[in-house]
């Protein structure tokens, strides 16, 4: 496996010690692949994903904006469905990503959305 996939790996599960989610504050995961990006609201208590968005809807893979924008579009996204099922608290888990240019995109995309993190 590549170095640097390993780093991620070791920083994620340091992440993961400090943080969980629960059915009132779901944990809000992360996941960036070269192309798109991913999220999840986690209930890990009893291990179920309440709602999930990714850059491969079709409602934001129509638009024609560059990864960063999508990557907003796709935090927005969380957060309506996170509304609609009365969520407004969340932690953020950035997955062993730095906090920048996606990851921070999908935050502030969530935040914009009403999420509090």
């Amino acid at each position: 496996m590549d170095t640097k996939v390993i780093r991620r790996q070791k920083i994620k599960f340091g992440i993961r010690k400090k943080i969980s989610g629960s059915a009132q504050k779901p944990r809000l995961s992360v996941f960036r692949s070269n192309g798109d990006i991913y999220v999840q609201l986690i209930d890990d208590e009893n291990g179920k994903t309440l709602a999930a968005a990714s850059s491969r809807e079709k409602d934001i893979l129509a638009q024609k904006v560059n990864k960063v924008e999508k990557s907003k579009l796709v935090g927005s996204a969380i957060a309506r469905k996170a509304v609609e099922l009365g969520l407004k608290d969340v932690t953020f888990d950035r997955g062993g990503y730095l906090y920048h240019g996606r990851v921070k995109a999908v935050a502030e995309g969530a935040r914009e959305g009403g999420l509090k993190f």
